[in-house]
């Protein structure tokens, strides 16, 4: 069995873990501590990397670079009541889910990528119209060009498109720590495949436009637009990684301009506007200094819904003012998960428009490194760690006033991020 050292081993306990409740003083020194680190670690990474423009390859079909041409007249897209065409459309967002060689996971998709993620993932995605995770591999031809030089390197055969149909899965997600674990030859092996599948996975391209490009999907008649970035790459392949205006590589949040002119741009086009990130701190179940910072820009910007993955133990989601976030999904099919890493589901949320109108957690336990949906006292403890883990963060259980503004939404994005840090969080 693969043991990735990230993911440290915890003992099972007899009860749920709670987090006790955080003092407002408490809470106050942290964020403005954080919001101080974020500002000095985005401007040294976003410093790393070469401003963005198109290159000459094309995107997938279910892929888009949105470019916005200039029309008199206020846009209603940017206004935080948006409802487009009056009509719900419900989504459902699972974590991280892999098959690295050697796993159960792994074993079940040589044997039959159909049923390899098992009979519970169609129970927790039922019933909606779009459904996402993070696919935390690299996907190759089932070798591995060129291994980086990281403890683990993940990769997995375009199988893998196989069995995310399979379970219902919409599209996926490949921008994070393990998309590069195979190089740039192992990146091009995963745009063919995804060509090939013509299966949409997000964050990776052939130049940063292709990266930054939007998964558009028009869904009981409201136009869903949904963006993918990480901001998470071992320092020392940061370079190597990114994607760039000539360059492949992945989407990295670290390009923070960047990413909120993507958000931006889909926000003058889109009824919904959803941005899948991968960050935080392994095991960490309270937000890190820069998601709290980054989620507030990026709600800024026009992002209605800001999600991710990474730390593989679930964090708090709730509302930034009229927007929904989630700092953190858990895994969703992963192996090696002790608890709290065994502790798994699907975030499902319904919008009308811009208005989040519902959000529940249907909870699931890992076994057999595949999601099972609980009941029960089984539930009752996986719902007692997430409403635990809200107490660590700046979210709330139900919307308040928003924090965009036809304004914000229309600002220039390096300027958008220098007024969010300055106001502190």
């Amino acid at each position: 069995m693969l043991v990735e050292p990230e993911l440290r081993p915890v003992t099972q306990p007899s009860a749920p873990r709670h987090r006790p409740p955080v003092p407002d003083d408490v809470s106050r020194r942290v964020r403005r501590n954080r919001t101080i680190a974020t500002a000095l670690v985005l401007a040294v990474a976003t410093a790393l990397v070469l401003g963005l423009s198109s290159g000459g390859h094309s995107a997938p079909a279910s892929l888009v670079h949105v470019k916005v041409h200039h029309t008199s007249g206020a846009n209603p897209r940017l206004s935080p009541s948006w409802e487009g065409d009056g009509k719900a459309v419900t989504m459902a967002f699972g974590g991280d889910t892999n098959f690295p060689s050697g796993s159960l996971l792994g074993d079940e998709l040589a044997a039959n990528p159909s049923t390899a993620l098992g009979s519970g993932v169609r129970e927790l995605l039922s019933g909606v119209n779009l459904s996402m995770v993070n696919f935390e591999s690299a996907m190759t031809n089932g070798t591995c060009p060129v291994p980086q030089p990281k403890s683990y390197d993940f990769y997995a055969p375009p199988t893998a498109l196989t069995a995310f149909k399979a379970a219902g899965i919409t599209l996926v997600t490949e921008a994070n720590n393990h998309g590069m674990d195979c190089g740039a030859p192992g990146l091009q092996m995963a745009l063919a495949a995804r060509a090939n599948a013509h299966y949409p996975v997000l964050g990776i391209g052939q130049n940063a436009a292709q990266a930054f490009s939007s998964y558009q999907a028009v869904l009981e008649g409201q136009h869903i637009g949904i963006i993918a970035a990480t901001q998470v790459i071992d320092t020392e392949l940061i370079a190597s990684w990114t994607a760039t205006n000539q360059k492949p590589g992945l989407a990295s949040a670290y390009q923070v301009p960047a990413l909120l002119a993507a958000v931006e741009a889909d926000r003058k086009v889109d009824d919904t506007v959803v941005v899948f990130l991968h960050w935080g701190v392994q095991l960490d179940a309270c937000p890190d200094p820069l998601q709290e910072p980054l989620a507030a820009a990026l709600v800024r910007a026009g992002a209605d819904i800001v999600i991710g993955s990474h730390a593989h133990v679930l964090l708090g989601g709730g509302y930034l003012g009229s927007a929904y976030v989630d700092y953190g999904l858990g895994n969703f099919a992963f192996y090696n998960a002790p608890y709290p890493t065994n502790y798994s589901g699907s975030l499902v949320l319904t919008a009308i428009g811009r208005r989040i109108v519902h959000a529940t957690w249907r909870p699931a336990i890992i076994v057999n490194e595949q999601p099972v949906p609980v009941s029960g006292s089984q539930a009752a403890a996986v719902l007692s760690d997430l409403a635990g883990a809200r107490a660590c963060t700046n979210v709330t259980a139900g919307p308040t006033a928003p924090l965009a503004t036809s304004a914000t939404e229309q600002a220039p994005a390096s300027a958008a991020v220098t007024a969010q840090l300055e106001a502190g969080n």
